[in-house]
């Protein structure tokens, strides 16, 4: 029995194995994670340990045969060899037709080596500063500005640095160029930027882009300047950078327009032909207020004539004449119109009247121009020659002729004053002319000035007498003693006068002990 026993377990262990059906012949490399026993050794020490194989899927579960080459733990299957290709399906389809035992597990695709991380190169900066206000301005696209500005390209090259900015600009309009360079504008963007600026900051963005050489900054700016008004300051600032800036001439040629003439011409050429359109006018208070223009652009103070030259002389004598003439024609034609004895602008006539208060108007304006220019000594001669009008004056109302002895006093002031600097003939034969006419009509100058200062009128009375001779002065003062005893105020105070030529005379003489 012990020997029954002892078979019985050995016997059901065999019928056991007999039963269990045998595996299919093993191939070598089929779609196998064996190891070949020659390269275990090699393949173990090459590679690093493979994590677990994953537990077999269902028939269901698995993925269709690969077509790719399949990474095995220790080497790379060969099975681009077709022979080897057709063992190799026979295997994996007599495998899929078991059930679980043989299936090769999926191993996970290697993943690709990340890329080597690239290294950051530091961004290239443009640093803009602007000298005079002490500001920096960074600019990371130096590539664009570089292509914009002429200067940054020379200076810098490829490279980021720094570059100056001269000029004496708001930080506004510094920081208005750069930001044009930055960006793609048309024309009409451009007009539509600096016009919200106004000329002052154009002006600053036009003086940027000069200094930077940023040609379409410049040319953006010299259109909208070219369309807007100025005032003088700003003028002279636009004019101080087109002289600056000569390479821009070609650029400069319409706002060049605006500041000088292309066929220059003399200013003096140009007064003549203003003050000749004057006197030729109809309008009185359009004349007075031309007049007054004329007389602030002659002024030796005015800027408008700085560095001209001098009034052509003969061009405005001309015009002189032409007025004295004309004066002379008036009270030659109608003197029945104007006798001594009516003193009412009825009785004389309006239209008359009117022409020659202004002719005389007129000729006491050139006048006046000859004198401050120093010119007007030839007006004494020629107004002392004036013996028509002399002689007309007594057989004519106060009231017309006392307009003649306006410009008579004219002349009495400048030469009083020094202005005049006529030979002593010539004095003297200007008085004989017309220091009596002047001492009937001075009532009349009182009554109506017309802006004439009775006051120092009366004083170059005086001062222009005390300049002719002791033997000239005396009968012209007796002239005066005389008409001024039988008028009183109606005539020129010559008393200081009389005093000065009677000491001079009589008690301080040359030829006096004392």
């Amino acid at each position: 029995m012990p020997t029954t026993t002892s078979a019985s377990p050995a016997a059901a262990a065999h019928r056991r194995r007999s039963r269990r059906k045998a595996p299919p012949p093993r191939q070598p490399w089929c779609c196998s994670f064996g190891l070949d026993p020659s390269t275990a050794a090699a393949a173990a020490a090459s590679r690093s340990p493979l994590p677990a194989p994953r537990r077999a899927k269902l028939p269901h579960q698995l993925a269709p045969p690969l077509s790719r080459r399949i990474r095995s733990p220790g080497r790379v299957s060969p099975i681009d060899d077709p022979s080897f290709a057709a063992t190799a399906g026979s295997c994996v389809s007599a495998r899929l037709s078991s059930v679980i035992e043989c299936p090769p597990p999926a191993l996970p695709p290697t993943p690709p080596p990340p890329p080597a991380p690239e290294v950051e190169r530091p961004r290239a900066t443009l640093r803009l500063r602007l000298v005079e206000k002490g500001v920096f301005l960074e600019v990371d696209e130096v590539e664009r500005v570089r292509r914009e500005s002429k200067v940054v390209r020379k200076v810098l090259g490829g490279r980021g640095g720094e570059v100056a900015v001269e000029g004496k600009v708001e930080v506004e309009s510094f920081r208005e160029a750069v930001e044009m360079m930055l960006e793609d504008e048309d024309e009409t963007a451009a007009m539509k930027r600096l016009a919200r600026g106004g000329v002052a900051r154009a002006i600053g963005v036009l003086e940027v882009s000069l200094s930077l050489m940023f040609d379409r900054g410049v040319n953006s700016c010299l259109i909208y300047l070219e369309a807007v008004p100025w005032n003088e300051s700003e003028e002279d600032i636009i004019k101080k950078l087109l002289s600056q800036h000569s390479s821009y001439e070609a650029a400069f040629r319409n706002l060049l327009a605006r500041l000088q003439p292309q066929r220059p011409t003399s200013s003096a050429e140009l007064v003549v032909e203003l003050i000749d359109s004057i006197t030729k006018g109809t309008n009185n208070n359009a004349r007075k207020e031309l007049r007054n223009l004329v007389n602030g652009i002659l002024s030796k103070s005015s800027v408008y004539i700085k560095g001209d030259k001098e009034l052509d002389k003969r061009s405005i004598y001309c015009i002189c004449h032409s007025s004295l003439n004309s004066l002379v024609g008036l009270f030659e034609e109608s003197p029945d119109l104007v006798p001594a004895d009516e003193t009412s602008i009825s009785s004389v006539g309006k239209g008359p009247l009117e022409r020659i208060y202004k002719l005389v108007e007129d000729t006491n304006w050139l006048l006046q121009i000859l004198i401050d220019r120093q010119m007007g000594e030839e007006f004494v001669d020629v107004w002392a020659n004036k013996k028509t009008l002399s002689r007309m004056h007594e057989r004519v109302s106060p009231m017309v002729r006392h307009e003649l002895s306006r410009i008579s006093a004219t002349i009495f002031i400048a030469m009083g004053s020094g202005k005049l600097q006529c030979t002593g003939d010539k004095r003297f034969s200007f008085f004989q002319a017309w220091f009596r006419p002047m001492l009937v009509d001075f009532g009349w100058l009182r009554r109506y000035p017309k802006g004439l200062n009775v006051t120092t009128l009366e004083e170059g009375i005086g001062q222009a007498l005390l300049t002719l001779t002791l033997a000239q002065q005396q009968v012209l003062f007796m002239e005066w003693f005389e008409a001024f005893s039988g008028q009183g105020r109606e005539c020129p105070n010559l008393m200081r006068a009389f005093q000065v030529w009677w000491r001079r005379s009589f008690v301080r003489s040359l030829g006096s002990s004392s």
